[in-house]
């Protein structure tokens, strides 16, 4: 068994490693693109102020970026406190809850920021599909398929019961229409549209499928059960 161990320890070691570095790295090119939008932002954001800061775009992806360390210090007490207590997969399922959060809260924000219209103009519906998405720029297309895509890239890791194509489109679904139900309901002078639901349930689909390695094999074992003592040899 030690044996065993020690030859699957160095793969699992190289690919938190190779997911790591590629953390850094989407990281260091979404700020590299967005640099001087977010340095607009920044004195508002660093002042506390709720307007040019929290409700706008820029200052909600300044404010995501300048927290992703606490996330990581999150992470890192989370998992320190599963290996302690001998639970299997402590680092993913750790870097998985936080993930989760801190990936998919501030889409939310900014998809529930309110128009101009907020409360005067009339409300918008559109249930035809597709007719909305010949209309939408490749911006509006990308920020879409994200809104929900750390849940379908994070979920399945974390829980057994989500480790499934199907479900984890049931998730997205149901996670869009909620949100294109509170917009209506709110009067935040947005369309409720029903191509929001599929591209963002379309892109809770993709990061799931770009994560199914990872949450096929945490599927594999019992969650968050304690791994069984070595029997004494003898």
């Amino acid at each position: 068994m030690n044996h065993e161990e020690s030859l699957s320890a160095p793969p699992r070691r190289t690919g938190r490693i190779v997911l790591f570095g590629l953390a850094i790295l989407g990281v260091a090119s979404a700020v590299f693109v967005v640099r001087r939008p977010l340095m607009m932002s920044a004195p508002r954001c660093m002042a506390g102020r709720w307007h040019g800061c929290f409700d706008t775009f820029n200052g909600v992806v300044l404010m995501t970026l300048v927290t992703l360390p606490l996330a990581a210090l999150v992470v890192w007490a989370l998992a320190c406190r599963r290996r302690a207590a001998g639970i299997t997969w402590a680092w993913r399922k750790s870097l998985a809850e936080v993930g989760m959060v801190h990936g998919t809260v501030p889409f939310l924000w900014m998809t529930m920021m309110p128009g101009a219209g907020a409360g005067t103009a009339p409300r918008r519906v559109s249930l035809v599909p597709l007719r909305d998405l010949l209309t939408m720029g490749t911006g509006e297309i990308v920020g879409n398929l994200l809104v929900f895509a750390a849940l379908g890239f994070f979920a399945p890791m974390r829980f057994t019961a989500l480790a499934s194509l199907p479900r984890i489109l049931a998730l997205g679904a149901g996670c869009s229409v909620m949100v294109e139900t509170a917009q209506y309901v709110l009067w935040l002078d947005r369309v409720s549209s029903v191509d929001d639901v599929l591209v963002n349930t379309v892109g809770a689909v993709l990061a799931a499928l770009a994560s199914r390695r990872w949450w096929r094999t945490t599927a594999q074992t019992p969650s968050d059960q304690p791994r069984p003592a070595p029997a004494p040899a003898g």
